[in-house]
């Protein structure tokens, strides 16, 4: 039973539950992005570049197959080789949003953190009462 007793411990420490709960909303915030880089960065990206799917843009890396259409599935799916540069494309952009996200939330909670320090522990309060009936007794022998 020591071992279980153990393991349940570790299971429910702060630190282990945070985690999972990070990991958890991570997973959703992922999903937002994909939408945001989807749904919003990539249609504007798409005026420049006159394609609005960048999952389908590649260059193929070896002679394609009568009659199979130019799609990436169908592409890979017969088995030819190919660069899918559009794919990394989009990953990238996620990628790219989601530090930049990440950055601006860890610098605003910096600055709320230094904000709102506590001055007591900054500087150097009044001792405590043991410490100061010591030295009191201390000035008294001296005496």
């Amino acid at each position: 039973m020591g071992m279980a007793k153990e393991f349940r411990e570790f299971a429910v420490k702060g630190n282990v539950v945070d985690l999972a709960v990070g990991v958890i909303i991570g997973a959703a915030f992922g999903k937002i992005v994909d939408s945001l880089v989807k749904d919003l960065v990539m249609p504007v990206v798409s005026l420049f570049t006159g394609d609005l799917d960048f999952s389908n843009r590649f260059l193929l890396l070896g002679p394609l197959p009568p009659g199979v259409p130019r799609t990436l599935a169908d592409v890979t799916k017969a088995g030819v080789p190919v660069f899918a540069w559009g794919n990394f494309v989009t990953v990238l952009v996620n990628f790219l949003i989601l530090a930049l996200i990440i950055f601006l939330m860890v610098r605003q909670i910096n600055r709320i953190k230094r904000a709102h320090a506590d001055p007591a522990a900054a500087a150097p309060g009044a001792p405590p009462e043991d410490i100061v009936l010591l030295r009191e007794i201390r000035d008294s022998l001296r005496k």
